[in-house]
């Protein structure tokens, strides 16, 4: 995490028709994934706290000049919901951002992961689909394409596993997991902490492939540039007898039979607010109702 007086490096690309040109705001020391001899990835991750904006290192590998050489990289405003360009990658090969889908140690204290977790797969198909921007497979649909999401099964009994392990889970049956990378099978991806249990963390190993499903989130999609979601479900159908706008009929007062019933059937949940009006003399008044439930 740095200040938004973090001074602006150069890095060179590899890839660099698919990545962001910069500058990017790296510190000299900033940490490398595995550690500064890391054969890896080497990702590098940095967030700018007063632009508010995420810059993401693959390959990354710091110059005696000051500048970094990198495989590719990515620059994302954390006020937007755009993507990348269509077919261009990140420094994920999905062309998604690493950050986002990081299990913290600070979350699973807490008790609640509130998002994806990024999963890497083996091997993938040679497409993506939405959120994802960029493939890195071969030609096999039986392989999971990037941007797949992937989702613990509700049957899966996590009751057996550390708390903190249950946390993990939970979030694997509520957000799922999205493939994000070609890597170790079925690896889900952290922040390195000096506070995790790795013993435990490694117990996590038992779940297999067919303890999850695939989830078609296709109807989520707002916009394919975009990764904003329809997160408001269209609200269920709801026919009223009679119709809106019905005119009560006009009855003599103080009997019991100036009053109508209005039946509402609606399939889901819903708020429905009723206003009823009855005559008092000279007036009328009008009664709000708020009804709330499924019917």
């Amino acid at each position: 995490v740095v200040p938004g007086t973090q001074a602006p490096v150069k890095v060179s690309f590899d890839y660099a028709d698919e990545s962001d040109p910069g500058p990017y705001p790296v510190p000299a020391n900033a940490l490398i994934e595995g550690g500064p001899t890391s054969t890896g990835d080497r990702h590098v991750l940095t967030v700018n706290k007063d632009t508010c904006s995420l810059s993401e290192l693959y390959s990354a590998y710091p110059q005696a000049d000051g500048s970094w050489q990198a495989g590719s990289g990515a620059i994302w405003s954390l006020n937007s919901d755009a993507l990348r360009p269509a077919g261009w990658t990140s420094a994920d090969a999905a062309g998604l951002p690493i950050l986002p889908g990081l299990v913290r140690y600070d979350e699973v204290a807490s008790g609640v992961i509130d998002h994806a977790i990024r999963i890497t797969v083996p091997a993938s198909d040679a497409r993506y689909i939405w959120p994802a921007r960029h493939e890195a497979g071969t030609a096999n649909s039986a392989l999971p394409p990037m941007g797949e999401r992937l989702r613990l099964k509700a049957s899966f009994n996590i009751s057996t596993f550390s708390p903190a392990n249950q946390v993990i889970l939970q979030a694997l049956k509520t957000y799922g997991a999205i493939v994000a990378d070609n890597g170790s099978p079925w690896y889900l991806s952290g922040v390195p902490d000096s506070r995790w249990n790795n013993d435990d963390l490694h117990l996590l190993g038992q779940i297999a492939g067919s303890n999850f499903e695939a989830v078609d989130e296709s109807s989520l999609m707002v916009n394919p540039n975009s990764g904003a979601t329809a997160t408001s479900v269209a609200p269920p159908a709801v026919s009223v007898s009679p119709a809106a706008g019905h005119v009560f009929n006009t009855r003599p007062l103080n009997t019991t039979s100036n009053v109508e019933t209005f039946t509402v059937t609606n399939t889901g949940k819903a708020t429905l607010q009723i206003s009823a009006v009855s005559e008092t003399g000279a007036g009328f008044n009008v009664v709000a109702t708020t009804c709330s439930g499924a019917s």
